[in-house]
């Protein structure tokens, strides 16, 4: 339906691993990113990361060819491109990067499925290096949020996409997502929204202990499987109520209509 907007978190979302884990531990540079990683953000720690990978002589090919084989669930794909073909709006909202994401979509042919990527920037220089940057500037333009890293809060995105569905007249969210930066976007859902969280991982967890904050309703999932029925389910849920809503509108216009009968001839004026 077109009045639901499907938003997705990406890495042990739509993939059934962590995106930047698995290009360092593919490319095999696991131990200098553990030496790093109490020393910056990881957002930061990423881009080194990347300059470190392209001195060593790992090029974009390589980092491609990992993204290729990253693990994913058989069902996601198929979840994916059905809740697309029912007409929702498919969006993601991401601390990967756009190149990582990209790469993965384009892969496997559901990049189009998706209307909207909010992620951190991502590029190749003219040296052949990916460049990752944050999504907000956070020296010079902090979010603000408590919640999420200093690079991103998903909260403040989807307080944007709400802006625009109120624009664009769409009703519904339903947002999928595992991990702590999943926690801050569930409290900006509305009743009468969805949000389904991977069971177990942290987003789950902080939903649990804080459900009175909570307004969505909270559908856990395990795997793509899971993910796919309970997606298909809310989606179908949805359409049939407003279906119901729309066919009860009509029919109070109708009786509306009907109650004030055909319009009063004119009385004749007199000469």
């Amino acid at each position: 339906m077109a009045g639901i907007v499907v938003i997705f978190d990406f890495d042990k979302t739509i993939i059934d691993v962590d995106s930047d884990n698995w290009v360092v531990d593919e490319l095999g540079a696991n131990d200098l990113f553990n030496q790093l990683l109490s020393t910056m953000p990881w957002n930061s720690l990423m881009d080194r990361m990347m300059k470190e990978l392209h001195a060593q002589g790992k090029t974009i090919e390589d980092i491609e060819e990992v993204l290729k084989r990253v693990p994913i669930h058989p069902r996601i794909v198929p979840a994916i491109k059905s809740a697309y073909a029912l007409g929702c709006d498919l969006r993601v909202v991401s601390d990967a990067n756009v190149f990582f994401i990209e790469t993965i979509l384009k892969h496997l042919e559901i990049r189009d499925c998706f209307s909207e990527i909010n992620t951190n920037p991502g590029y190749v220089d003219e040296e052949g290096r990916l460049q990752i940057l944050p999504y907000v500037d956070f020296q010079t333009s902090p979010h603000g949020c408590s919640l999420c890293p200093p690079n991103m809060c998903k909260g403040l995105i989807v307080e944007r996409i709400q802006a625009s569905m109120a624009k664009e007249g769409k009703k519904r969210i339903i947002y999928l997502g595992d991990g702590i930066g999943d926690f801050c976007p569930s409290l900006k859902l509305r009743e009468g929204d969805f949000v389904m969280p991977r069971k177990d991982f942290p987003a789950w967890n902080l939903i649990k202990e804080n459900k009175t904050l909570v307004k969505a309703d909270v559908h856990e999932w395990t795997d793509g499987e899971e993910l796919e029925h309970i997606l298909l389910q809310l989606i179908n849920a949805i359409t049939i109520e407003e279906s119901q809503l729309l066919s009860v509108e009509c029919k109070f216009h109708t009786m509306s209509k009907a109650s004030h009968g055909p319009f009063p001839r004119p009385l004749p004026v007199p000469y």
